[in-house]
């Protein structure tokens, strides 16, 4: 691994999830980390985008918890077992990390459409394309058109999400919930053992559907241990 800037405390913000609270983060700057450094990390809480590194350090305030489901013994419910059904014709695709315009169009669209938020190619490219660690994407396809995109984190023992876009107009057939299915079956065809779906904030309603997928670990930041949800 390469440091490229030391552990640091970043300014209170307004809180993304919860409104009534403030967020701070630490966080670190690096490069060239391999799949052993990448599971120690994401085993202590850690995320990241490109080759920011960073965990909640909000004071008063331990919302955000790291969660992971446990691949092997996962099965879908019967409303994900639908969702399967429903996207039988999408095709899914894993492979390495490559940019492309159509990529670039999906992320804009889903910005803007789910978060009305503006973005630039530069933005885009630092945060997903930056080989900080080993990666790969997911990609689907329906008729042969790209229409969803996800970019994951390979550990020694884990697959870890990083984002998942896609293109508005097939807002209907729940994407968000079958790339999740077909990444955690993606993580046990590799035989690892998690999926790690990132923080999750159980007063915040954008985040209720981390809570289907289990049997699932929590990390209890106090006590440095992940505790299993069944």
């Amino acid at each position: 691994m390469i440091l490229h800037r030391k552990l640091d405390i970043g300014e209170l913000s307004p809180c993304p999830y919860l409104p009534d609270r403030k967020k701070q983060i630490k966080y670190f700057l690096a490069s060239e980390l391999d799949e052993s450094d990448v599971s120690f990390l994401l085993a202590k809480g850690w995320r990241k985008f490109g080759v920011s590194f960073f965990q909640p350090s909000c004071p008063d305030c331990q919302e955000c918890v790291p969660i992971r489901v446990i691949s092997d013994e996962f099965k879908p419910s019967k409303s994900q077992r639908r969702n399967l059904k429903k996207n039988r014709d999408i095709d899914v695709v894993f492979g390495p990390l490559k940019f492309s315009e159509r990529a670039f169009e999906i992320y804009k669209d889903h910005s803007n459409q789910r978060f009305s938020q503006e973005c630039n190619l530069e933005e885009f490219i630092v945060s997903f394309f930056s080989p900080s660690t080993p990666g790969l994407q997911s990609e689907f396809y329906l008729n042969g058109e790209l229409i969803g995109m996800g970019f994951l984190d390979k550990g020694e023992d884990c697959l870890s999400s990083v984002y998942f876009i896609y293109d508005t107009r097939f807002s209907h057939l729940g994407l968000g919930t079958f790339s999740i299915l077909k990444e955690i079956e993606h993580t046990r065809s590799l035989g690892l053992k998690y999926y790690c779906l990132g923080y999750y904030v159980s007063e915040c309603r954008r985040m209720e559907y981390k809570n289907n997928f289990k049997p699932r670990e929590h990390y209890n930041w106090l006590q440095d241990k992940w505790d299993l949800i069944s």
